[in-house]
């Protein structure tokens, strides 16, 4: 049986352009095409989690708008409990998603809205929730200090935690010793540990830097080159598992982390939870969009059983 997910994060609605290239500064182009659709890495990692099989729950605040409308239909049918609070005084965030559209690679701007306003008070109303779960995930949109708090309390009632330091941000004294796992790619692991991440070797680097600041084990994701995984027992490379032409990499990170959540909650060991995850993110680069391109639970294991 499956325990349960508890992922704190934030929703936004990701609003995607598909151009040949970026605009400079001061110039205007034209696009290919446009999409309006459910995003933000916590729920985007929650929906993930719950169509790979999970039982999750997400912490996180919404404006009272049609953005917020978007988000609670969008965990409606991945099947995600929300833990929210609604602020009228605020708005639900938004996000500017750039893809180049030759290679399906992509620059964000995400402005939070109402989930900046997450505080230490709303992770300790949910301090049953969060002490109670069997995995325990955030990452670094919502404030620091909420986060802190909440690893802090999911460690503490026994939780298995990770850690997706996304977008990269100076990390609070003690916040990576909460860890179990941290998850970060290639340019989040150089701003983490200060090792510029190109290859596996370099990875293997960087991992046993991110141990030595008191992570129990580094997941660097390495994009086409999949992942590697590092407990200082363990050292594994995960190839990509190759699920079809590059599509959109937007959602990559976020369906790895969700379905690494759903593999760890139902007792896999790390490596195969790498594998798991990795099959899940190898799918939703094959499909546009962020929370739509998420594998089910039949597609993970049709993939991994393809090798």
């Amino acid at each position: 049986m499956s325990g349960k997910i508890v992922i704190l994060g934030v929703f936004v609605a990701d609003t995607a352009y598909r151009a040949d290239r970026a605009p400079r500064m001061g110039e205007t182009i034209m696009g290919n095409s446009f999409r309006l659709g459910p995003g933000g890495k916590g729920s985007n990692q929650s929906v993930a989690a719950a169509r790979a099989g999970g039982d999750v729950h997400i912490i996180t605040r919404l404006g009272v708008d049609d953005f917020a409308d978007m988000a609670l239909k969008t965990w409606a049918e991945a099947g995600v409990t929300p833990e929210v609070t609604r602020d009228a005084e605020s708005y639900t965030g938004a996000a500017y998603i750039f893809i180049e559209e030759a290679t399906g690679n992509n620059a964000i701007i995400v402005a939070p809205g109402a989930a900046l306003g997450i505080s230490v008070a709303d992770i300790e109303a949910h301090e049953a929730l969060v002490g109670g779960a069997a995995v325990f995930v955030t990452q670094l949109e919502q404030p620091m200090d909420a986060a802190m708090r909440a690893l802090e309390i999911a460690r503490a009632g026994g939780a298995r935690t990770i850690l997706n330091p996304a977008p990269a941000a100076k990390l609070p004294e003690g916040m990576l010793a909460l860890c179990d796992f941290v998850t970060p790619n290639e340019s989040e692991a150089e701003a983490l540990c200060g090792v510029p991440v190109v290859t596996p070797d370099d990875a293997a680097k960087a991992a046993e830097a991110l141990l030595a600041q008191g992570v129990g084990a580094a997941v660097i994701t390495l994009g086409g080159n999949g992942a590697f995984y590092h407990d200082g027992t363990t050292s594994v490379h995960v190839p990509i598992f190759d699920a079809g032409p590059v599509v959109e990499t937007t959602g990559a990170g976020d369906a790895f982390n969700g379905a690494f959540a759903t593999a760890l909650a139902e007792g896999m060991n790390p490596v195969d939870a790498v594998r798991f995850g990795s099959a899940a993110a190898g799918i939703s680069v094959t499909r546009p969009g962020t929370a739509p391109s998420m594998a089910s639970r039949a597609e993970i294991e049709a993939l991994l059983a393809r090798g």
